[in-house]
C-alpha cells in the first residue's frame, strides 16, 4: 500500500521531464525502478525500453541528436490515485527542435516504492490503417485484462 501523496507523485513526473530536458542520466536513472518499463506504438525501432538505463540513454540520444524538450501540458493524479496500485495520466508535448516539429501524446504512468515502474505513452496521431489492433507494442494487454474483441 502507497503512503505517497499525489503531489509526491506529481513531483516525480515533473523531475523526470526535467532530468529528460537536461539529459541528466544520473536524473533520469534516480525516476525509475531498475526494471521499469516504456511502452510505445508501433512504427519506432527497439521499442519497448527496458530498464532504467536503456530508458535514460534513449531520452539523452533524443535530446542530442532530434534537439529533443518536452512539455507537460495537464496532469492527472489527484482523483485517479488508488492507494493500492499508485497511476497518474498525463499529456505532453515532445518538440523536435532539430527538425522544427513537434508530436503531442499522453502516457500514463504507473509507480512502485516511490519511483516510476512503466509508462505507457499514446500518440495523437492517425490510426494506422494497415493492422486491425492500433495498439502497444509488446504490451501484454491480455494479461491486463483489457478486451480482445468487440463486445
Amino acid at each position: 500500500m502507497s503512503t505517497r501523496s499525489a503531489a509526491a507523485y506529481e513531483a516525480l513526473i515533473r523531475r523526470y521531464f526535467d532530468a529528460c530536458n537536461a539529459a541528466d542520466y544520473q536524473a533520469l536513472i534516480g525516476c525509475f525502478t531498475p526494471d521499469a518499463v516504456h511502452y510505445f506504438p508501433a512504427g519506432l525501432p527497439e521499442v519497448p525500453w527496458r530498464g532504467a538505463d536503456a530508458i535514460a540513454r534513449k531520452w539523452i540520444w533524443c535530446v542530442e541528436t532530434l534537439g529533443s524538450q518536452w512539455t507537460i501540458e495537464r496532469i492527472l493524479i489527484s482523483h485517479l490515485i488508488d492507494h493500492d496500485r499508485p497511476e497518474a495520466m498525463i499529456e505532453w508535448t515532445h518538440w523536435k527542435t532539430r527538425s522544427g516539429t513537434a508530436l503531442r501524446g499522453a502516457e500514463w504512468y504507473v509507480f512502485d516504492a516511490g519511483r516510476i515502474k512503466e509508462i505507457r505513452a499514446y500518440y495523437a496521431s492517425p490510426a494506422d490503417k494497415s493492422t486491425a489492433i492500433n495498439e502497444l507494442v509488446d504490451f501484454d494487454y491480455a494479461g491486463r485484462g483489457y478486451h480482445l474483441t468487440n463486445p
